[in-house]
């Protein structure tokens, strides 16, 4: 099956989000350890076919890359060579935090839920996902 990959990137932990095969809603697959990342994705592809990377990209709010994008940068390149074939979308990442923990909220999640931020990491990361899905199937 076609899937969409959402990857929030973080320095010590990365969330990962996958699409429906028909590429319209995005769900948190799995928080893993940024060393371990590329290995994942390899075993992940062994099983599903993964058609498109969307990585969450860190700006401010003026728009200019913050000073964790040029971890996100390093990341990319890592992500370029180890699937040369697989396009990558970078998707601004503003405030999904902040959205990853208001859906947590209205959820229904308890608060010592909320506080694990592998949670938080693999919600944002179908944050990122859903809003590649959602703009480009209106274009």
């Amino acid at each position: 099956m076609d899937r969409l990959l959402g990857i929030d990137f973080g320095r010590k932990r990365t969330g990962l989000a996958a699409s429906d095969p028909l590429g319209i809603f995005a769900s948190p697959l799995e928080t893993v350890h940024s060393a371990k990342l590329i290995d994942y994705i390899k075993n992940y592809a062994q099983s599903e076919r993964i058609i498109r990377f969307v990585v969450g990209y860190p700006r401010n709010l003026d728009g200019r890359p913050s000073e964790a994008a040029a971890d996100v940068d390093v990341f990319l390149k890592q992500l370029a060579k180890a699937f040369p074939q697989i396009p990558v979308t970078l998707e601004d990442e503003r405030f999904t935090s902040v959205l990853a923990h208001r859906a947590m909220i209205d959820g229904g999640m308890k608060a010592s839920q909320r506080r694990d931020k592998a949670s938080v990491d693999k919600i944002s990361a179908a944050i990122i996902l859903q809003s590649y899905l959602d703009r480009t199937s209106r274009q």
